[in-house]
């Protein structure tokens, strides 16, 4: 790539290869002449209605075409992407349209109804029959519709350091931020996305990551950069995964942690024929190792982890080639970016293999925040992740917890992702998430939530006796919860920060077993 300019992701790809298939969704094939004519379709119909280079334009869509039409469309217009889970509802889409002053939205049928509840923008465009939404312009108009081409005066705008999109942080310590990406540092975290995963044209991935997320921004960027092909999924289903593993031949596949659990967990996937997955990659969260280890024992099918953040989208990735990735490491920095760790106190610099926050320098970094507070970033560029672990000799980053998640019992630090690796390994335990909660006598002390496994015992008790030998007395746990589902962000990080709040409980779908403190 020469150009800082996310359009010329789809026209180069689209002018060398019209004919090939790059979106697949339901029974639809795409091929990228198709998807750059709706594109450009999509161009006009925004322009026509008002949106021009500088604006922010809301995209309050799944996980969809439309969506990939729609973000090229203001790529092409030098207008500004701001990116919203489709799980948000009406508090979440006032805050963000709050924070950025979106000029136009382009919504789901199923999410205008959640915009309408608050003063939306006056250009709004919905995929569904516009009829039933009064100031609604139907998407179906503006993609056949007849309107004039975008004035070259806009094509000849060199947009390299403008914003190109606003997605959100993950929220876990409170109202999501917008992170602002440029051209510039969406085109470079994409092109080193392509080329860790050495993605080409005989590759089809298969993303179940939200295209309003940064990691599924740069899985469609990298695809279409590598003439491959992807597959969308509007909605999570393990069965639906695997059947479209097999049937579409999928060679990469994506995962975050409760999507490799349920793989693992899976009763017939011997039964799958899964022979064209080159490799799974696992993002967003470290690697469990046992549910990763099962999973490749059962289908031959090795992993790639890897690191990023929504504000520097790729940090560290493993080799694809088999044999060369470690499950215990998050994989090694791609060309041009730079991982050390800092002291949690001085952020001094610290030698190789010593523990601190992970920081990184990369040109793919984020342009800043809305709000537009002060950056994480220490003199030189340095983007503080807020990740703790070190970097080995080598280079290869190991991280161990998150910095705010640090549970400080006694005058002691303990990993809440320690602990829990601990008690997955118990044939009870089927998934786990472990916070701190004040303490009058220690400052903190550890709380587990568990989802217990099928035929486990149902007293939580025995889980901390099983777990009091296995580690430090400072570590052990106090108080065990039996929920139903562990909260999780998007991207498969544990909302901590939710169950903490909880804490304590009434509720009669939890149980709660406290052990006496001496």
């Amino acid at each position: 790539m020469t150009a800082f300019d996310y359009s010329t992701i789809l026209d180069q790809t689209a002018s060398r290869s019209p004919e090939r298939v790059g979106l697949l969704a339901g029974d639809v094939e795409l091929t990228y002449g198709e998807i750059r004519a709706a594109s450009d379709a999509m161009a006009r119909g925004l322009h026509a209605l008002g949106v021009r280079p500088g604006d922010r334009v809301a995209l309050c869509l799944g996980t969809q075409p439309e969506w990939v039409f729609a973000f090229f469309a203001l790529c092409r217009l030098r207008a500004s992407a701001v990116l919203m889970p489709s799980a948000w509802r009406s508090t979440e889409i006032r805050h963000a349209f709050t924070l950025t002053g979106p000029r136009a939205v382009v919504a789901s049928r199923e999410l205008a109804e959640f915009v309408d509840e608050i003063d939306r923008p006056e250009i709004a465009v919905v995929t569904g029959p516009g009829d039933e939404r009064p100031g609604w312009t139907e998407m179906a108009s503006l993609l056949s519709g007849d309107f004039a081409d975008v004035p070259e005066e806009i094509h000849a705008i060199d947009p390299t350091d403008s914003e190109v999109a606003l997605p959100f942080s993950s929220g876990t310590t409170g109202m999501p931020k917008a992170v602002r990406h440029t051209h510039r540092s969406l085109v470079v975290a994409t092109e080193q996305w392509r080329a860790s995963l050495d993605i080409g044209p005989q590759d089809r991935l298969q993303a179940l990551t939200p295209l309003a997320h940064i990691l599924g921004i740069v899985n469609i960027g990298a695809t279409f950069i590598g003439e491959a092909a992807i597959r969308l999924f509007p909605k999570f289903s393990t069965r639906a995964m695997v059947e479209s593993f097999q049937a579409d031949r999928v060679t990469i596949g994506m995962a975050v942690a409760p999507i490799a659990a349920a793989l693992a967990d899976m009763p017939d996937l011997e039964d799958f024929d899964l022979s064209s997955l080159r490799y799974l990659n696992w993002s967003a969260t470290p690697v469990n190792r046992d549910i990763a280890a099962r999973v490749t024992e059962r289908t031959g099918v090795h992993w790639a982890p890897a690191y990023g953040t929504t504000e520097v989208p790729i940090i560290a990735v493993n080799p694809v080639t088999p044999g060369a990735a470690r499950l215990d490491s998050v994989g090694l920095p791609p060309r041009e970016v730079e991982v050390e760790a800092i002291d949690l106190v001085s952020h001094e610099f610290l030698p190789r293999g010593e523990t601190g926050e992970i920081v990184v320098r990369s040109p793919a970094a984020m342009a800043g925040y809305l709000p537009a507070g002060q950056p994480p970033f220490l003199p030189g560029g340095w983007y503080r992740t807020g990740d703790i672990g070190h970097v080995e000799a080598q280079g290869w980053v190991m991280l161990s917890d998150r910095v705010k998640d640090i549970i400080r019992v006694s005058g002691n630090q303990v990993s809440p992702v320690e602990i829990e690796q601990v008690l997955l390994t118990s044939p009870d335990v089927a998934d786990c998430a472990v916070f701190g909660v004040p303490d009058d006598r220690r400052g903190e002390r550890p709380v587990a939530a568990v989802i217990l496994a099928a035929d486990a015992d149902p007293d939580p008790e025995l889980l901390i006796e099983w777990l009091a030998p296995r580690l430090a007395p400072y570590k052990r746990l106090r108080e065990v919860f039996v929920v139903q589902e562990i909260p999780r962000t998007p991207s498969g990080k544990i909302q901590r920060r939710r169950l903490a709040e909880a804490f304590p409980v009434d509720d009669s779908t939890m149980t709660a077993v406290g052990e006496k403190m001496n």
